[in-house]
Formats: C-alpha cells, sequence, structure tokens
C-alpha cells in the first residue's frame, strides 16, 4: 500500500486531454506568450532578410508600370552620361547582378550610366525626373535623342511621379 501511495505520488493526475488543451488556450499568459514567440519569429526573419538588389527593385518598377502605366506626351530635357563608381578590388563582389533583362551596355563598358532627364504634365502638374537607360542604349537610340524631342511617358495613375521612358517590352521614345 506504502508503495502505491508513493507510486501515486509522482504520477500526473489522470485528467482528460481536451480539458488540458482548453485551458491552456484558455490561459491568457499560454497566450501571450504565443504571441510574443511569434512576433519575435518575425522580427528575427525581418531582420536577417537579404537586402534588396538595386537593379531588381528597379526591374519591378519597370514592369509593374508597364503592366498598370498610362501613356501621356512628354519632352527630353537632356541626355546625361556619368561616370560609374570605379569597380572594387579583385575578390570583394558588390553584390550586382547583371542578366539578359539589363545587359552591359556601351554605356556600361566605358563606366559611364546613361540617364535621360524628361519632363511630363498630368492633370496641370508639371514633373520632372530621370530614367537610367544604361543598357537600353541601343533600344533607347540615344545618338538620335535631341533635347526638347517629344517621347511618351508611361506613368503609374495612383502615384503620378512614378514613370518611365523605356522598359524591356515597352519604348516611349519616338
Amino acid at each position: 500500500m506504502a508503495a502505491a501511495a508513493a507510486q501515486g505520488a509522482w504520477a500526473l493526475p489522470a485528467a482528460d486531454d481536451r480539458s488540458t488543451l482548453r485551458l491552456l488556450l484558455a490561459s491568457p499568459y499560454f497566450l501571450s506568450g504565443c504571441a510574443f514567440a511569434l512576433l519575435l519569429l518575425f522580427a528575427l526573419v525581418w531582420w536577417r532578410r537579404r537586402p534588396a538588389d538595386p537593379e531588381e527593385v528597379e526591374r519591378g518598377r519597370r514592369e509593374y508600370l508597364s503592366r498598370v502605366g498610362r501613356i501621356v506626351e512628354g519632352e527630353i530635357l537632356e541626355i546625361l552620361e556619368e561616370a560609374t563608381p570605379p569597380a572594387l578590388p579583385a575578390g570583394k563582389s558588390s553584390g550586382r547582378r547583371r542578366d539578359a533583362a539589363n545587359p552591359p551596355g556601351e554605356g556600361a563598358a566605358n563606366g559611364a550610366r546613361h540617364l535621360v532627364r524628361y519632363t511630363y504634365s498630368i492633370s496641370g502638374v508639371t514633373y520632372e525626373t530621370a530614367q537610367d537607360v544604361t543598357g537600353f542604349e541601343e533600344r533607347a537610340c540615344l545618338h538620335q535623342l535631341i533635347s526638347g524631342q517629344q517621347a511618351s511617358v508611361k506613368y503609374d495613375p495612383q502615384s503620378p511621379g512614378n514613370s518611365m521612358l523605356i522598359a524591356e517590352d515597352w519604348s516611349g521614345l519616338h
């Protein structure tokens, strides 16, 4: 009898598994602990995420504008050629990748980025911006562009300041 009493002292009380689960789920401490653990997990994933590649972000912006953009007439203000930063030492990587959508063009080969500044008006508001057309030099026919030339501009109707002159599947340069 003493052995049974000693064994009973260490044994868990017989309880229905469902009632134990109900008690856990009804406990505000258990629920707040789970919520805190989930929040901590999301914070850790957000903190460890890979930084976005600027070229990939730009490509996504152009794809979005190709899908939802509206077209308005604009004007080329000037064509700029800017020097790119010097290359990193051997063995170092900037994290940037080139691909078929943005191949290295003649501008990239000679160490320059080509920017086209342009202006357009929507509902009485005039916007002035520039687009980096490096990789699209041949398609943009940069050697034929001049200041004052008319061009079609594709813009986001929800955010008219977001616009482009040229993309992988569209060109507003005449």
